[in-house]
């Protein structure tokens, strides 16, 4: 078994990109987790399909026939790490992804490009459901939902919000961008927490902390990023 993995460092000369008009398109990430198995501390590079193998334009960045190539366990070999986890499909829920894009890299056909890297929790190491806890991840981004556009929020008990960046196909393939008008009824959150959504009437831009930001899931595998404070430039 091995018990600790370097990654690569594709942060290196990241440049930024700006990606508009991506709600309701599909993508997937790829994470390549390294680390040290014993002390349990690791670090997931993470790779977005953004913008990339699409050439058509149809708004699939993810064609599922390329994404069904990706074999996990042949990547974690190739790259020697510690594991390797296909964090997709997904639709984003945003109206545009302004992020720091590092190298690019071709697995089993599906391209990506570097854009974060992600403290990897114990559940995801498990491959358990992270409904409802707190994920931590290091990006210089900014990501946007536009006057007009509906938001869909989870409200915790610390009074924090959450705002939805992407719903996700893995737990439930067919939930669709359109579905989530009904997603409230649906959801079962956890004790105290609260599900909500809004039409804004201004600009939301999701912030960094100084490169840090805070994730949760909710139950479907659908993915909040902390706003208010740090974290946006109002709270909705």
């Amino acid at each position: 078994m091995k018990l600790s993995a370097k990654l690569p460092e594709d942060d290196q000369g990241s440049k930024l990109m700006r990606f508009s008009g991506v709600r309701g398109q599909r993508y997937t990430e790829i994470f390549l987790i390294g680390g040290h198995a014993i002390t349990h501390h690791l670090v997931g590079g993470v790779y977005n399909t953004v913008g990339l193998n699409d050439p058509a334009s149809t708004g699939d960045t993810s064609p599922q026939a390329v994404l069904d190539q990706v074999d996990e366990d042949a990547l974690k070999e190739e790259y020697e790490l510690l594991g390797v986890f296909k964090n997709g499909p997904r639709l984003w829920c945003l109206d545009w992804v302004e992020v720091m894009v590092g190298a690019e890299r071709d697995f089993n056909g599906l391209e990506a490009r570097w854009v974060m890297w992600l403290d990897v929790p114990k559940e995801m190491r498990k491959h358990e459901s992270v409904a409802y806890k707190t994920i931590s991840g290091r990006r210089d981004t900014q990501l946007g939902v536009n006057a007009g556009s509906p938001v869909f929020l989870l409200d915790d008990p610390n009074g924090d919000s959450w705002c939805m960046k992407s719903a996700s196909l893995i737990v439930d393939p067919n939930q669709t961008y359109e579905s989530l008008e009904n997603l409230g009824d649906r959801l079962k959150p956890a004790p105290d927490w609260s599900f909500r959504t809004l039409v804004l009437k201004e600009d939301l831009v999701l912030t960094s902390d100084e490169g840090n930001v805070r994730i949760t899931q909710d139950e479907l595998g659908n993915t909040y990023d902390r706003v208010g404070g740090p974290f946006s430039n109002f709270k909705p």
